[in-house]
């Protein structure tokens, strides 16, 4: 029997509270319990949150752990300011790791995947606020945050991955990322935890580059290179990707773990104007050919690109991350964890229109309720 997540009420009981005692009128728990709620009815800011908490009446203000009315928006900006953000994002953390291994299992290439991306918080940024850009660590399959490090601005997020991998379970999992974060100590550590990687290789790789890219032009003789090819229409535009992948650079490169090597070809055609576009990229992979085919890397390859629709843009366009303001403390921080739990609940439920889960549930909020584990008789 496969164990089901920890209710989300009793991992908020598990956040320290930074406050004294004297004059503590709202639990800190029902607070982050608002909160959450509130954001799966899609409310965005703290100040549409108070004005949830005032909406619904006593009897979800009680259930939610208020003994008084629920708290203004005030309130809730001082708490979250001053929450310990790194606390809150670990126990998050653990939770959405008890999702993941609490579904059904699937033989598909995602199942087990991790995506390494970053993403800024731009509203927040332009109001000078620190640490306002976030790498993260997301499944594959739900798009649901699994860790998340904020990264300092005179820094980038080669400086914060290695935290971010200690947080995760990499044993069997593969991580992908940008080429941005190929770099030789974080294919070690993956490897060196049992996992396995995908990465892209640019220009910040320029040996190595250079070598994949002379493979494919000029195979060296007996180099045996596979194939796999997909075709996808819609959107306006037909989309051809030709994957090719070789063994030949094992025992000659000393990238760590290096198993694979790859070149993804991808040929746009806009439906509309006959627009094309070319593009050519290449990578590198701990995954052997026979726990790989060319057909599962290039998933694996896209389910890194995927992470933009099922995570950034549901936090963009849904919950309207990019055009809020906040700045004081680690409030963009904790509302930023917040929404990706609050996208991780609606998708463990079987959502896949997240927006318009939200106006669902804003009609029903006793359902919101039952998500983070309160139940309330309609």
């Amino acid at each position: 029997m496969i164990a089901q997540p920890q209710p989300l009420i009793e991992v908020f009981a598990e956040i320290p509270d930074f406050r004294r005692c004297r004059g503590k009128r709202h639990p800190l728990p029902a607070m982050l319990s608002l909160a959450c709620c509130a954001m799966l009815c899609g409310y965005r800011s703290y100040s549409a949150i108070a004005e949830w908490g005032h909406n619904y009446g006593t009897s979800i203000a009680q259930a939610l752990g208020f003994t008084h009315n629920t708290p203004c928006a005030a309130t809730l900006h001082t708490v979250f300011r001053h929450v310990d953000r790194d606390t809150l994002e670990a126990k998050l953390g653990a939770w959405a790791e008890q999702v993941v291994v609490s579904l059904p299992t699937a033989p598909s290439a995602g199942e087990a995947a991790i995506a390494l991306d970053g993403k800024t918080l731009r509203g927040s940024r332009k109001q000078g606020a620190p640490g306002v850009h976030l790498l993260s660590a997301l499944s594959h399959r739900l798009g649901l945050t699994l860790a998340q490090q904020a990264v300092d601005d005179k820094t980038n997020e080669i400086t914060q991955v290695e935290t971010v991998l200690r947080q995760l379970v990499l044993k069997d999992r593969v991580v992908t990322m940008d080429a941005l974060l190929t770099q030789r100590h974080v294919a070690q550590t993956i490897v060196d935890e049992g996992g396995d990687y995908v990465m892209t290789v640019k220009e910040n790789q320029p040996q190595l580059r250079a070598d994949i890219e002379l493979l494919f032009t000029l195979p060296p003789v007996g180099d045996r290179q596979e194939t796999a090819r997909t075709v996808d229409i819609g959107h306006g535009r037909i989309e051809q990707r030709n994957i090719t992948t070789s063994e030949a650079l094992v025992g000659y490169s000393d990238w760590p773990g290096l198993a694979q090597v790859f070149e993804l070809g991808r040929h746009v055609i806009d439906q509309k104007t006959g627009q094309e576009r070319v593009e050519v990229v290449y990578g590198v992979t701990s995954l052997s050919p026979q726990r790989a085919t060319p057909a599962r890397l290039l998933a694996l390859v896209r389910g890194q690109w995927q992470i933009e629709n099922k995570s950034h843009w549901v936090r963009d366009v849904t919950f309207d991350e990019d055009r809020s303001q906040v700045r004081c403390g680690n409030i963009p921080q904790v509302m930023a964890a917040l929404r990706n739990t609050a996208i991780g609940l609606l998708r463990w439920a079987g959502h896949t229109n997240i927006a318009a889960a939200c106006r669902q549930l804003a009609a029903q909020p006793v359902q919101a309720l039952a998500l983070i584990g309160i139940a309330l008789e309609n």
